[in-house]
């Protein structure tokens, strides 16, 4: 039992995923280490899984076994994020080079499908249209048309205020763990996905507990100009758009989503989801990522015996 479990018991399901350990590795990309995941065996088919701004590969935990039986499935940090190194600057075109990196590194030899959230979707589009040819397909979930990632601003006024009333936060492993909430905020977090995420999240410097994501990802000057609206009319990959109910894609712009992708995407809506769907309704997210995949492949096994 970790340090900060709580009484809170766990599902068996979860239990499950999490005693299904992943492998852990890394490549180098442009002079900077890049740290992933991996679960499955060499040689079946492959899918990426792209955290959002400010998360890292450990949010896909419980999410990731599911598919390992038929996949192997590679999560990466980003620079910036969880145990990869940092960069002066975060370009999302280097992300997309990094994600692609991991992929071939961790094992994954073919086409891989690829699954961004949030801020990962952003990468995902940039993965789509900068390596297309290598792709078997990509699901965006909750990624709306900002001019900036979701998770920027509420991050910014969160360091503002902490720096405004507090100053730099001393913190235990017990203390900092307690204060993990998702960003953009939600009213759901599993206790248990939540727990695990966080103690994942944090390392110790100079006898002080703090995040592992470098602060600098957060700043307006990133991300290279980046705006999703550009980037999808440019993808010429098999794609299907996941919103959250809660989350991020009112109605209005899935309209313009729809339009931006000519009609020819399906949009998914997770049920009584938040924006970070693997944190409040986990199956759910699984459940779609399972059925979108699967029946893309039975359509290409069906085509290829045709």
């Amino acid at each position: 039992m970790s340090a900060t479990s709580d009484p809170v018991d766990a599902p068996a399901w979860f239990t499950r995923a999490l005693a299904h350990k992943p492998e852990h590795g890394s490549t180098t990309v442009d002079g900077c280490e890049i740290h992933y995941r991996a679960w499955g065996e060499v040689g079946m088919p492959g899918i990426l899984l792209v955290h959002g701004g400010g998360a890292n590969s450990s949010w896909w935990d419980h999410v990731a076994p599911f598919g390992a039986g038929t996949h192997r499935i590679v999560a990466l940090d980003m620079s910036g994020h969880g145990d990869s190194g940092r960069r002066d600057m975060y370009w999302t075109p280097v992300w997309a080079k990094e994600a692609m990196s991991a992929a071939r590194a961790g094992g994954i030899d073919g086409k891989p499908f690829v699954v961004g959230h949030s801020m990962g979707g952003w990468v995902t589009s940039q993965i789509a249209v900068d390596f297309g040819d290598e792709l078997a397909g990509i699901m965006i979930i909750d990624s709306p048309l900002n001019d900036e990632p979701p998770e920027i601003r509420p991050m910014q006024e969160r360091a503002r205020s902490a720096n405004k009333h507090h100053g730099p936060r001393k913190s235990t492993l017990e203390e900092i763990v307690a204060r993990f909430r998702p960003q953009p905020a939600q009213h759901v977090v599993l206790p248990y996905v939540g727990r695990n995420i966080a103690e994942q999240s944090v390392h110790e410097v100079d006898g002080n507990w703090v995040w592992k994501f470098d602060r600098g990802i957060f700043t307006p000057h990133q991300h290279g100009g980046f705006k999703l609206r550009d980037r999808l009319p440019e993808m010429n990959v098999r794609t299907a758009y996941v919103r959250c109910e809660h989350g991020l894609i009112p109605d209005e712009m899935a309209a313009d989503i729809n339009e931006l992708l000519d009609h020819r995407v399906p949009m998914v809506e997770l049920p009584d989801s938040g924006h970070h769907p693997m944190l409040d309704r986990p199956l759910t997210l699984i459940a779609a990522i399972r059925a979108t995949i699967g029946a893309w492949e039975v359509h290409d096994r069906i085509a290829a015996a045709g």
